[in-house]
């Protein structure tokens, strides 16, 4: 009499825990999707943050810059009355803040617009967290 033996089982992904944050409940053609939804979703936001602007200004308005979502510098506006020859320095910093400025708003704008479709995915190194 001939016997088989067989050997463990095949490892299989998802160890019951849902997989990735839970997408997909373990079911990976679930998980499948609803990365691609997500993506998409995510493709839609940063071409929305390309068409939103942020304003900040420096010198109590002396200098005011906008800048896109996408932290692409549209516009500066320098009040004349600000510009002084014997103190270009001074109009300098006002721009280099008023810049600053904006960046850190239009990164806090994509934050707040991105950060809830990738806020469960900071396991994965996709997100924050």
């Amino acid at each position: 009499m001939v016997r088989k033996i067989r050997g463990p089982a095949p490892a299989r992904g998802g160890g019951g825990s849902g997989g990735f944050g839970g997408l997909g409940g373990g079911n990976p053609n679930a998980m499948l999707g609803q990365l691609q939804a997500m993506q998409q979703q995510m493709a839609e936001v940063q071409e929305q943050l390309g068409n939103e602007t942020v304003e900040a200004s420096a010198g109590g308005g002396a200098v005011s810059v906008v800048m896109t979502g996408h932290q692409a510098l549209k516009s500066i506006a320098i009040n004349p009355e600000v510009v002084n020859a014997e103190d270009v320095e001074l109009l300098q910093d006002m721009i280099i803040a008023a810049v600053n400025e904006a960046v850190e708003k239009s990164r806090a704008l994509a934050e707040e617009r991105i950060g809830p479709l990738t806020g469960g995915l900071g396991g994965l190194g996709l997100g924050p967290g």
